[in-house]
């Protein structure tokens, strides 16, 4: 009975990402308060979908949206990377709302596991019935290079969530250089019911499709748009490049960091994009988190609107409600509080550094709360999918593993995240008696700099680090060899894709 509900639900899912698929989509154009929160009035068949310039668009700004679902790029893919990686303590351990995550007890039929894979995969099928529209019909309309950069941004969108799905569901690449099962590698669109059976392609070779799309995206996207808003909200060719310096440093693949961030990074400070959107750090911190969010810092940020209304909102989740200091507008439901044994308690962290007024101490329970995302009603925040600071970083780290000593620029790089947040020390080479020690100071600035981002989760794995314990709720570490350190496959997928296997 338990096999036949699962295949009713997962037709039901699949039926699903069929209608999405299905390229019915508006036909009126959409301004910024419209961008990623398309209307659809007129349902057009798979041909007309492409028959305008402007039906393509409509298509494009559709496949953004299927990022910014609650349960996956909206949110919910951030909220579970950051509460299983140990900076966060649940308030009352609902399952509904991630708890078995959060305790690393996830089994294959988890909502959590079941849902972000569904939602990564509606992703993914969208991207490519987009990608087989446009070879069949769309590039005759667009012409070659609007047809190219679309083809871009499809495969950009694409790439993001393979990768993503990597950080969860597949073992790091540093457990035998990618040789364990990866993902199943769907690049062609799924319409009609059929035959779903794929194989895992292994870590490995999950990478190398992702960085194909990215080169394929960083060749033909555009250099720029119109207005800042664009230039954070769709990807242009900086965004791809930025992308390729996280995936190849989860690969530790450090020399191709560095290649691929010098193309965006100048030599010296103040570090800056040269070329394409003029990518470079915000004045301040709190610029890029507050409106309109689109400081030349957001290199790529999931947009929301007065009309978005996911229940798994950041938001919701990390500020306190009105009992414990939350206001009218930033009213949250108190469900996982910062831990205040984890970083936040880091004598390194000094008061005077401005990322400090992120946390907000409850007025009752005296909880530290992250006070990153503070628009909850409604849910306005934009969310960083990756930000100029980790392409600093990234580089940084990259040049002191690559030449394992003290590299003058590495630490340049490392002040200029930290001085724009803490302006009381500056390190000078002399600070660090070895690489590893530069090494640690860099991943601790990547902790502190985006906490409650989501990008902890994937240094753990990258790092073959233990997932810290949560003694709060007993709740032991896990080590890369634990079998609860990554999670298993969907039970949905397993049922109906004969050829898959489970972690």
């Amino acid at each position: 009975m338990k096999r036949s509900m699962g295949m009713f639900k997962y037709k039901h899912q699949f039926k699903k990402l069929l209608l999405f698929s299905s390229c019915l989509l508006l036909l009126a154009a959409c301004n910024k308060d419209e961008y990623l929160n398309p209307n659809p009035t007129t349902l057009i068949t798979d041909e007309t979908a492409f028959s305008t310039k402007e039906r393509i668009q409509n298509q494009i700004n559709g496949l953004y949206a299927t990022l910014k679902a609650g349960s996956f790029l909206g949110s919910f893919y951030y909220i579970a990377s950051d509460i299983r990686s140990g900076d966060f303590i649940s308030s009352n351990m609902n399952a509904a709302t991630g708890s078995t995550t959060y305790q690393l007890l996830t089994q294959t039929t988890t909502n959590d596991v079941v849902n972000i894979w569904e939602s990564g995969y509606q992703a993914i099928n969208a991207c490519n019935v987009f990608i087989d529209g446009m070879d069949q019909y769309g590039t005759a309309v667009a012409g070659e290079t609007l047809s190219a950069n679309y083809i871009a941004e499809a495969r950009l969108i694409r790439a993001l969530a393979y990768y993503d799905l990597l950080q969860l569901y597949a073992r790091p690449y540093v457990d035998e250089a990618g040789s364990k099962p990866g993902l199943p590698l769907r690049l062609t669109a799924n319409k009609t019911p059929g035959n779903y059976d794929l194989a895992r392609s292994s870590v490995k070779e999950t990478y190398e499709q992702i960085l194909m799309d990215l080169d394929f995206a960083e060749a033909n996207l555009p250099l720029n748009y119109s207005s800042p808003f664009l230039n954070t909200t769709r990807a242009h060719r900086n965004t791809a490049i930025a992308l390729k310096t996280r995936v190849y440093l989860s690969m530790q693949d450090y020399e191709n960091v560095i290649t691929e961030a010098n193309k965006i990074v100048s030599q010296s400070a103040p570090f800056s994009a040269t070329t394409g959107v003029g990518n470079e750090l915000a004045a301040s911190i709190e610029d890029v988190f507050s409106p309109p969010y689109t400081t030349n810092e957001s290199v790529f940020s999931m947009p929301f609107t007065n009309n978005d209304a996911p229940g798994t909102a950041i938001p919701r989740y990390y500020l306190p409600g009105t009992g414990d200091g939350g206001t009218a507008t930033s009213n949250g439901a108190g469900e996982y509080s910062l831990n205040p044994d984890g970083i936040v308690a880091d004598p390194s962290w000094t008061a005077a550094d401005a990322r400090r007024a992120f946390i907000k101490i409850g007025t009752t329970t005296k909880k530290p709360w992250l006070n990153k995302f503070t628009q909850a009603s409604p849910y306005t925040d934009y969310i960083p999918v990756i930000r100029y600071a980790e392409v600093l970083l990234n580089l940084s780290e990259a040049l002191t593993r690559s030449s394992m000593t003290v590299d003058t620029r590495a630490v340049e790089l490392l002040n200029a995240v930290r001085n724009r947040s803490d302006k009381s020390v500056t390190y000078t080479p002399e600070d660090f008696p070895g690489a590893s020690d530069l090494i640690a100071s860099v991943l601790k600035e990547r902790h502190i700099e985006f906490l409650g981002e989501g990008i902890r989760n994937a240094d753990i794995m990258r790092l073959g680090l233990d997932i810290p314990a949560k003694p709060a709720h007993s709740v032991p570490a896990a080590t890369p060899a634990s079998p609860n350190y990554i999670f298993p496959i969907p039970s949905d997928e397993l049922i109906l894709n004969k050829l898959m296997v489970n972690n």
